[in-house]
This record gives structure tokens, C-alpha cells and sequence, in this order.
């Protein structure tokens, strides 16, 4: 004879009080690991999704990135040649060779320093990235000391909005827009003219050269002859490649500091559900020798305690994942361990999270009601009558 469901449920609402609290125990961990995980998934769609498929990103050979690289401006002309480069309806390449340094900001409200990028742009930039609309103000003028700055730049730096001065690199650069990048990281940069830029900061070279290709299937072609053209020490990347890259160890860090953390909450939740189980257990021994007297099975008994610590890992999953569906209104920052840049970025929650949440808060459940459950199961019909 099998036990139905109805019966596991119903104890748990018995029993409201410890129900509650072990629920709310493994909800407060189930949080902690979803958020962990919408953490990573964030910065790396972030980043992910600033760069483009069909656009190639040429930088210095053994360079992590563009504030390490260095691009002269003969090897410069060398890729602008290259027959897989786009032409554009105005005849012209579409290439730009840009600029990348990085400067100290003061935070508004708390007044402290943080690194963020500084572009050099051409013009050329805006129709590499079709995702960079400008939402206020106008774009800088050629040839002068006008800078637009992304949307996280202009809410959270001092200096960043519209009509607002920046002093860096012994001049004054007047913010004349704001631009929005939608979910990617040239929301936390400043673009500005390269030309510009590099005088002020005295760099003889570029940081990079940004093309788009012909044809996507293209590219095998225009890297292999980059890397190996002798006058060259460049690599080229696919723009979305590049940007994944820099994600890699970030996300990496985080995944592994937040299982960390987890592992240690969920000790402490499965210890919980295995108290709660165990009392449950104490408190209707009579109640299970009656059960077997009725002629219930051992593994009905065992089946009946198991679901009924599974229902508490599952109610504890939905509403740790409930509460952590809301961290997607927030928008966090964090160093990019590639650039030492501040990098802003929102919390991600998709539906692979969404499982292993369920998963992760169903199995502590699991291992919290597996040895109560046996105890149950195990029980003698005679002793347990004998208790009532």
C-alpha cells in the first residue's frame, strides 16, 4: 500500500512554525546561490554582448587587452588594406583605430576614485557598434575637447553628466552628450576623439584597430595572414571572442567564492531540514506503528518522509528564487581583472539558473531527509504501538 501525497502535505502544515523557519533557512540559501549565479551570467552577458560577431578586433600579440596594446600607426594602414575589410557606402573602409587609456574618477556621493576607460573614437566607431545610440546632448566635434560619456559614467561619476568638465591629462574636456549602449560594457566607458586623446596623453600608437568583415566566413582568411605577415605583430580576434575573454576569470572568481559560500550556508539549512525531519519523526511514532499495523510498507513509510522534506526544499527554492528575481532591478560594478577598469552590469536570471536553483534546494532537502526517513522506515511495528 502506498501512502498518498495529500498525507506528507498535510504534516507539514501541522507542523507550521518549524516548517516556516526551515523553509526560510534553505529559501535564504537557495537566494544566496541564484544570486551568485545571476552575478556571473550578468557580467558575462554584459560583456558578451558589447562585442559583435562580424567585427574583428586587432591588438598586440600577447596583449590581454586594448590598454595593453599597441598598434603602430604603419601596421595600422597595413590592416586598413586588408581585402576583407567592409567598404562602406561612402567607399571608405569600416575601420576605426582607437585609442584606450584609463584615468581615476571621483564616485559621486562617496567622492572615491575608480578607474574607468577613456576610448579614442573616430568616426567610423558609432557604425561599428549600431547598439551606441546617443540619448542626450550632441557627439564632440572633431579636432577638439568634447567627450561623450555612457550611461553609467554620467550616473555614478562625478563630472560625467551633460555641460559638466572633466580635468584629466592636464585639459579640461567639456561632457557635450550621453550615450546609452543597452547591456554592454561601453556603457562604463568616455569616447572622446582619438587624435585628441593621443596628443593629450602622449601615445604615439594606438591601442587597436576594429574592423568589420566582408563576410563573417572571412575570418580564418584575415587572421591567419595578420599573424603571419612578418612586417606584423599583431592578433586578430572576433570582437565577440575578445570581449568573452575578458569575462572568463571575473566570472570564474565569482562562480567559485559564491559555491564557496553556498557550501557553508547550505550545511547549516540541511542541518535544519534534518532537525526538522528528525523531530517530525519523534513526534509520530505512534502514528508510523499504526501506519505499518495498517499494512503501509517499509519504503511507503520511507517514500512518505522523503517528499515531505522534499516539498520543503522545493517550497524553499521557489521563494529564495522569488526574492531573487528582484535583484534584476540593480545595477552593481566590479573591477574588470583584465582592464583594472570599473566595470556596471545587472543581475541575470535565465531559465538554466532557474533549474539549478530547484535542483541545488531540492537535493538539500533530499540529503536533509534521507537519514530521518530511514528511521522511520526502520521502525518496529510493536515498539512504536507500544509508545502511544
Amino acid at each position: 500500500m502506498r501512502l498518498p501525497l495529500a498525507y506528507s502535505y498535510r504534516n507539514l502544515l501541522t507542523r507550521k512554525l518549524t516548517t516556516v523557519f526551515t523553509t526560510l533557512g534553505m529559501a535564504l540559501v537557495v537566494f544566496v546561490f541564484a544570486a551568485i549565479l545571476m552575478l556571473a551570467e550578468g557580467l558575462q552577458k554584459t560583456l558578451v554582448e558589447t562585442g559583435s560577431y562580424d567585427n574583428v578586433v586587432v591588438i598586440r600579440k600577447a596583449s590581454n587587452s586594448e590598454v595593453q596594446s599597441g598598434v603602430e600607426r604603419p601596421q595600422a594602414a597595413i590592416v586598413e588594406a586588408q581585402p576583407e575589410v567592409a567598404i562602406g557606402g561612402n567607399g571608405r573602409p569600416v575601420l576605426s583605430k582607437e585609442v584606450v587609456v584609463l584615468i581615476n574618477l571621483p564616485k559621486r556621493g562617496s567622492n572615491r576614485p575608480s578607474l574607468v576607460v577613456i576610448r579614442g573614437t573616430d568616426e567610423n566607431s558609432l557604425l561599428l557598434r549600431p547598439q551606441v545610440r546617443l540619448i542626450e546632448g550632441r557627439m564632440p566635434r572633431p579636432g577638439s575637447s568634447e567627450i561623450i560619456a555612457g550611461t553609467s559614467i554620467a550616473r555614478r561619476f562625478k563630472g560625467g553628466g551633460v555641460g559638466e568638465v572633466l580635468r584629466f591629462s592636464l585639459r579640461d574636456w567639456t561632457v557635450v552628450g550621453i550615450f546609452d549602449a543597452g547591456n554592454t560594457g561601453f556603457n562604463s566607458e568616455i569616447w572622446g576623439d582619438a587624435d585628441q586623446l593621443m596628443q593629450a596623453f602622449r601615445r604615439p600608437v594606438y591601442s587597436s584597430v576594429i574592423f568589420r568583415l566582408r563576410e563573417s566566413s572571412a575570418f580564418d582568411a584575415v587572421k591567419k595572414r595578420i599573424e603571419s605577415d612578418p612586417r606584423l605583430t599583431l592578433e586578430a580576434r572576433r570582437e565577440s571572442r575578445y570581449y568573452a575573454d575578458q569575462s572568463e576569470m571575473m566570472a570564474k572568481f565569482l562562480r567559485i567564492l559564491g559555491m564557496s559560500l553556498t557550501v557553508i550556508f547550505s550545511l547549516g539549512a540541511i542541518i535544519g531540514a534534518m532537525i526538522t525531519m528528525y523531530a517530525a519523526v519523534a513526534n509520530r511514532v505512534a502514528e508510523i506503528g499504526t501506519l505499518r499495523a495498517l499494512g503501509f510498507h517499509r519504503r511507503s513509510i520511507l517514500a512518505a518522509f522523503l517528499i515531505e522534506s522534499l516539498f520543503l526544499g522545493l517550497i524553499g527554492g521557489l521563494l529564495g528564487l522569488f526574492f531573487a528575481a528582484f535583484l534584476q532591478f540593480f545595477t552593481v560594478s566590479t573591477v574588470n581583472f583584465q582592464t583594472f577598469s570599473e566595470l556596471a552590469f545587472r543581475f541575470t536570471l535565465n531559465l538554466p539558473i532557474v533549474l539549478q536553483s530547484l535542483a541545488f534546494s531540492i537535493g538539500m532537502g533530499l540529503v536533509g531527509g534521507l537519514f530521518p526517513a530511514f528511521r522511520a522506515s526502520r521502525m518496529n511495528i510493536v515498539d512504536a504501538l507500544r509508545t502511544s
